[in-house]
């Protein structure tokens, strides 16, 4: 499950600052080992030692025993933190988690592969998938007349509407 994204380096010993994607509170005071996992698909996570957590106004300060300076930290910017999942999660019919969007394969009313979901923007109004394929990036609004289903066991995303698509391709 991911918990937070690591956003720049922080200090010169290492620190990251980091952008919690939890509402669990106190989801990242009591960690020990958590799973770095590059934004890219084909990435392996990397298991390491949480060795230092400090709450700042937005969001946290982490140390981590995969790197000690802002050099290495650098490398990781983008990263994705994660935990692992727990079967008893709170679960409404049509609510999904975060962490089980990002990679699903998204496909138009056709059926056509459109791409990757790689990340999830939060705004006021609804959350917004962020699509990329080899050639493009979409931003796909995150709602009921946008998405019809989303299929986890299938690894899939199915949008109801070209409409988005229209007004796109309209700019």
């Amino acid at each position: 499950m991911t918990i937070g994204r690591i956003l720049k380096p922080f200090g010169v010993s290492g620190e990251v600052k980091v952008e919690s994607l939890s509402d669990v509170p106190g989801r990242f005071e009591g960690l020990q080992t958590v799973y770095l996992t590059p934004p890219h698909q084909s990435a392996t996570p990397r298991e390491v030692t949480v060795t230092q957590v400090r709450k700042v106004t937005a969001g946290f300060l982490m140390r981590f025993s995969a790197f000690s300076t802002p050099e290495e930290a650098a490398h990781f910017r983008g990263t994705w933190i994660q935990i692992p999942t727990s079967c008893n999660l709170p679960r409404d019919p049509d609510i999904f988690y975060q962490f089980e969007l990002i990679g699903l394969r998204v496909e138009d009313p056709d059926g056509q592969h459109m791409g990757t979901v790689e990340e999830i923007f939060e705004y006021p109004q609804h959350h917004v998938l962020v699509v990329r394929n080899q050639e493009a990036e979409f931003l796909i609004p995150a709602n009921r007349r946008t998405i019809e289903r989303v299929d986890l066991d299938n690894h899939c995303l199915h949008l109801a509407s070209k409409e988005w698509w229209d007004i796109r391709h309209a700019l």
